[in-house]
């Protein structure tokens, strides 16, 4: 990590280290002569935790150097709870905590942007940004490419209790998806994961340590940004510091800053820095910069209930890590990248449909192998598995504000969940789609009793107010600085801040709706495709993979 002389001067300065911020940083300076500079507010992030992907649980369930453990306001239709936000701090953002899934959602989510006015932002369009960042072990097709920097892998065999979930959601009825990303999102099948060899493939890991001794590439670590250096309209540098009561420094953009900050954070920055409603802004006394009511506005995240069974043979990964065998999976991967600890533990999933009009699936299932309580917080005490139901496309929209100017303060994070009563159904109509796959004879040698919420939870208003006492973030919080093609929207199409120059957005706060899927593989894509903008060269052709749909049909 560099140290930074207050003062200096770079083409680009980057604001966040995370998914957005490291892919940036690498593919601007493939240009020699573009000079770049990334501030990020954690650290290294380089420990066993992160590296082994057996310890995504540790990392997400607890506030630290690698977790900002941000929380929700009083969540009035969640039983006024408090909910838990973790997002990930230091490089690599939260991909270096996340599940490791590799997902971008349905073809029509970014069809649905196209015809928002959003040109450029269709499937065809994104489609060869999410194929230039991957690397798939498993070769190219239509829908997948070799060479990037993201490794893809198909997930390892794994224990049996994946094999049998598939096999019961095929005997409910529903179709077997080889590729979430592919021809086909709906159905029940494995997942791709973000691994490599064993190892978390994070965008700290994939685009940044490759490129990090590049002599134009400056990246400071334990910066906090205060607020963006707006000078007649124009953004021209950065204020940070190393902590609470250090002196602050600034860093000069030639040409622009980029905000890379993430959908809690992004729009904090903004309004520090002047932009944002302009009513809010002056009750805290901070200059109005650019009035942009919407800034901090259409919060958007998937909402998520875990169904958990107890498990008839100690097969999941309470028998698996009991006593001693904990410190064991670390020693081993540690020493010899072997054992329990190279895989995330979460390889078999569903993308369904809970009424058959939908264009598209509304929920998506993940299975774990373990009894997961709390966000891994409640000790297992028992064999099991649970089921992670989530509902894809919410109505339900929420806020990001201020809590007051000082920079060093959680931003206020209220995503009103369940305000809307589609949300609410979507939500019950999971639980009893989840019990109809479990019910299946593939999972008789492994199904117990039904240990959350229990058989006896049956009607309707039974499973709301277990749902609203239960509900948790699957960690994919978009929206809040929404692109679009109207007025009203903080960004434009191309990402520029409107109403003032030389200054961009690039994370998944741009994302004007929740994709159908895992947030990190599109946020990674809106970079890829930004830096071509930013470096002045024109857009990938784009690629009609609805025509290879056509084919695979007709062979099929």
């Amino acid at each position: 990590m560099a140290e930074l002389e207050s003062g200096a001067r770079f083409d680009y300065v980057i604001i966040g280290g995370g998914s957005a911020g490291c892919t940036l940083a690498a593919r601007l300076t493939e240009d020699p002569d573009v000079k770049v500079a990334m501030l990020e507010a954690g650290g290294k992030n380089d420990g066993l935790l992160v590296r082994m992907p057996a310890g995504v649980g540790q990392l997400i369930a607890n506030k630290g150097p690698s977790n900002w453990g941000f929380e929700t306001t009083p969540q009035k239709h969640v039983d006024n709870r408090k909910l838990y936000q973790p997002r990930g701090r230091g490089l690599g953002g939260s991909s270096a905590i996340n599940g490791m899934i590799y997902i971008r959602g349905h073809a029509r989510d970014y069809d649905q942007w196209r015809q928002m006015g959003l040109t450029g932002w269709g499937y065809a369009d994104v489609l060869p940004y999410f194929k230039r960042s991957q690397h798939h072990e498993d070769g190219s097709d239509a829908w997948n490419a070799e060479g990037g920097p993201l490794w893809v892998s198909r997930g390892p065999p794994g224990d049996p209790i994946y094999k049998a979930f598939i096999q019961a959601g095929k005997q409910a009825g529903f179709p077997v998806t080889r590729d979430f990303n592919g021809y086909q999102q709906e159905g029940v099948g494995p997942y791709h994961l973000t691994i490599r060899d064993g190892e978390r493939w994070s965008a700290n890991a994939a685009y940044l340590q490759p490129v990090i001794d590049r002599p134009n590439l400056t990246v400071i670590s334990g910066a906090h940004a205060h607020r963006i250096i707006i000078e007649n309209k124009k953004a021209v540098g950065v204020e940070f510091s190393g902590g609470p009561g250090k002196p602050a420094q600034s860093v000069f953009a030639l040409r622009e800053v980029l905000c890379c900050g993430g959908a809690f954070q992004s729009p904090q920055i903004l309004m520090l820095s002047g932009i944002g409603p302009a009513d809010e802004l002056q009750k805290l006394g901070i200059k109005v910069e650019s009035d942009l009511p919407e800034v901090g506005r259409n919060l958007q995240d998937h909402l998520d209930v875990c169904i958990i069974y107890e498990m008839t043979k100690p097969l999941s990964m309470y028998s698996k890590t009991k006593g001693l065998k904990q410190p064991m999976i670390g020693l081993q991967y540690l020493f010899a990248k072997q054992g329990h600890g190279r895989t995330n533990h979460l390889h078999a999933g569903a993308f369904l449909k809970t009424r058959g009009e939908l264009d598209r699936p509304d929920i998506q299932l993940h299975l774990v192998n373990a009894v997961m309580q709390d966000h891994a917080r409640v000790k297992a005490d028992r064999d099991g598995f649970t089921i992670h139901a989530c509902q894809l496309r919410p109505e339900s929209k929420g806020t990001v504000k201020l809590a007051s100017a000082n920079p060093y303060e959680n931003p206020l994070i209220d995503p009103n969940y369940l305000a809307e009563e589609v949300d609410r159904r979507t939500m019950r109509d999971s639980v009893r789609i989840v019990r109809d796959i479990v019910s299946q004879d593939a999972l008789n040698l492994y199904r117990g009793a039904e240990f959350k919420p229990g058989s006896h939870i049956r009607t309707d208003a039974e499973i709301d107010a277990w749902i609203r006492q239960s509900a948790e973030t699957i960690y994919h919080p978009v929206g809040t600085v929404r692109m679009g093609a109207d007025a009203k929207a903080p960004v434009d199409g191309d990402l520029r801040v409107r109403g003032i120059e030389n200054l961009r957005v690039i994370d998944a706060s741009v994302m004007p709706t929740l994709i159908g899927g895992n947030t990190n593989a599109p946020t990674i894509m809106i970079a890829e495709k930004l830096s071509d903008q930013l470096r002045g060269k024109p857009a990938l052709p784009p690629q009609d993979a609805r025509i290879a749909e056509d084919e695979m049909a007709s062979a099929v």
